[in-house]
């Protein structure tokens, strides 16, 4: 499966040590440059930034369309810009992304996508993790952004107590 990654679900699961989900969900992730900038280079020092850069299972590439990135950089910031294109040209099955907007229009051009939330859905639902509510906790504590109907729907996917 082609999963290709903005920076949002990277740095979130990195800083909480779970980067790891990401590679026991889908093996291979595939990241854009920006994102690879915005993560590792312009994060350096900061919380997750070694771990996206020391996981042999994230691999950076470059996107073709740069036109297209230019078009959407009116809209989006240079990593959403360039994950939605990296997954059209790549074909990617999966894009991870968070920001609503950067979903909005990953939606509109046919792709499929899931944000940090949905991926720990995804990890207890697989029982790669024992709970996920903890999780989400530790998410809006470092400064995550999620509104309490989101919350609740998390823990009910999850089948855990709300």
């Amino acid at each position: 499966m082609l999963v290709v990654s903005n920076s949002s679900p990277l740095i979130a699961l990195a800083r909480l040590s779970y980067l790891d989900l990401l590679q026991a969900l889908y093996g291979e992730i595939v990241i854009p440059q920006a994102v690879y900038q915005e993560v590792v280079q312009a994060g350096n020092g900061r919380e997750g930034s070694a771990a996206v850069q020391a996981a042999p299972w994230i691999s950076t590439q470059t996107v073709r369309d740069t036109i297209a990135v230019d078009i959407l950089r009116e809209q989006l910031d240079r990593g959403e810009s360039e994950a939605i294109v990296l997954a059209l040209e790549t074909q990617a099955q999966l894009l991870l992304i968070d920001e609503a907007r950067g979903r909005r229009i990953a939606q509109s051009r046919g792709l499929t996508h899931i944000g940090t939330v949905g991926i720990i859905v995804l990890a207890k639902r697989r029982n790669l993790i024992p709970s996920g509510t903890p999780i989400l906790d530790q998410l809006i504590k470092i400064g995550f952004r999620m509104d309490t109907a989101l919350y609740q729907k998390a823990q009910t996917l999850m089948q855990e107590p709300t």
